[in-house]
């Protein structure tokens, strides 16, 4: 696990800013809850076009599990993971290659798919220590916060399907830039696949002919089935690991197969 451990080492300082960054958001907007929990937001909700309330999920803010699924894991945070996964992603094989330094790397006693399988370990390691983290601190909030009614067990649940969130754009970067080589390709189809799942989970449902792309949009599968009312969506969680584990197998299986001098 030399690799794996050099990978840690080598982006500590980018990946550790970018957990105190998502626990920083996540807290302040929790911290918010205490200020929204009053019926002069319930009334400043209803009023809003209900075409805006559906694309952006708001419902009764009163209510913990609404306003965390809107404002805390809803839309900043996911976002904000989602960049982190896609950079972290392209950099583990696409961004030596790009660079020239692979080969160097390479000429060490370890193998290609060794070798990318632990730098994307690493990566999924970032992943569910961002999760982890962010859980920890939104739990400690809950008596300071006064939103107590919110179970700590639907707030794991919740994180854990943010990390498998962030789980899957890491691997779409890492199995894109595996497989081309390139980071421009990698950032470019990464990025194209979160627009248009945040549309399609957003926007796209108000347009009568594309209600159907929801179902396709990791955001849906992520938040779609409510963890915070039902807890862990299994089927939702099997579809973003089952696709996170597809992408990097891909990537992996072309990492290992091409020439690496003419990518």
């Amino acid at each position: 696990m030399r690799v794996f451990r050099k990978a840690v080492r080598d982006n500590r300082r980018a990946w550790l800013g970018w957990i105190v960054a998502l626990t920083a958001v996540a807290a302040m907007y929790a911290s918010f809850y205490r200020s929204i929990d009053n019926p002069a937001m319930t009334d400043a909700l209803n009023s809003f076009p209900q075409a805006l309330k559906e694309a952006f999920h708001l419902q009764d803010y009163t209510q913990p599990a609404n306003y965390f699924a809107a404002s805390v894991f809803g839309l900043l945070v996911p976002i904000l993971v989602a960049v982190f996964a896609i950079a972290a992603g392209v950099k583990a094989v696409a961004g030596d290659e790009e660079a020239g330094t692979l080969d160097l790397v390479l000429a060490q006693p370890v193998g290609r798919v060794s070798l990318a399988l632990q730098r994307f370990l690493a990566v999924a390691a970032a992943m569910v220590a961002a999760a982890a983290v962010m859980c920890l601190v939104v739990i400690a909030l809950r008596g300071p916060g006064r939103f107590t009614a919110l179970p700590p067990g639907r707030l794991v649940a919740i994180c854990l399907q943010l990390a498998l969130f962030g789980l899957l754009f890491a691997a779409l970067a890492y199995g894109v830039g595996a497989w081309t080589g390139r980071r421009a390709q990698a950032l470019a189809v990464s990025a194209v696949v979160a627009v248009l799942g945040y549309l399609a989970d957003s926007f796209f449902t108000q347009i009568n002919g594309l209600k159907w792309t929801e179902r396709l949009s990791p955001f849906d599968w992520y938040l779609g089935g409510e963890p915070l009312k039902h807890g862990v969506q299994w089927g939702h969680a099997g579809l973003l690991l089952g696709f996170a584990v597809l992408f990097v197998a891909a990537g992996t299986w072309r990492f290992n197969r091409r020439d690496l001098s003419s990518s």
